[in-house]
């Protein structure tokens, strides 16, 4: 247990220290995170999102219950269609993964919305996040902010990581 405590803190340690994480997976690599990202948001911006994809490894369903983080009040997880001509947002208890599938959260798609930011995400930056899922548990990600607009996420390293072991190029 001290030893999985200790990498951790390494792979913590790593990732504050300017290396950002291509994959992060948790429940013996069921679930995977990949290519995280978020934009920057202007002065006074009371909201901010999430993009990136997660992939479901295994052979079980799992479920997205929840998330946080230290830069906002809550997150919510947010569908987008198209009803009669207008994009309409609704707000999702859970995201649902079944065996061997991905779902992406892209800009003008599904997305994971920082519902009151305490400050603007700013350009160069990152903060944490902790995703919750039903099976699979917490999945600590850093996210890297890209500019205000931006359709992709910030140029990232192809490190890649799983639950107790070591940082992998």
């Amino acid at each position: 247990m001290k030893l999985r405590g200790y990498l951790t803190s390494i792979l913590l340690l790593l990732l504050l220290s300017g290396g950002f994480a291509h994959s992060q997976t948790a429940g013996q690599n069921s679930i995977a995170i990949e290519r995280a990202w978020s934009r920057a948001t202007p002065a006074g911006a009371k909201n901010g999102a999430v993009y990136g994809t997660v992939i479901n490894n295994g052979n079980l369903s799992d479920s997205l219950v929840g998330a946080a983080t230290p830069v906002g009040d809550q997150v919510q997880f947010h569908s987008v269609a198209e009803e009669n001509g207008v994009s309409r947002m609704r707000e999702m208890p859970t995201v649902d993964f079944r065996p061997r599938a991905k779902v992406t959260f892209s800009p003008g798609g599904m997305h994971i919305m920082i519902v009151g930011l305490k400050e603007p995400l700013k350009e160069g930056q990152s903060f944490p996040m902790t995703m919750t899922f039903e099976k699979a548990g917490k999945i600590d990600v850093m996210i890297p902010v890209a500019k205000v607009g931006a359709m992709h996420g910030p140029a990232m390293d192809s490190m890649i990581h799983g639950v107790g072991e070591p940082m992998k190029k």
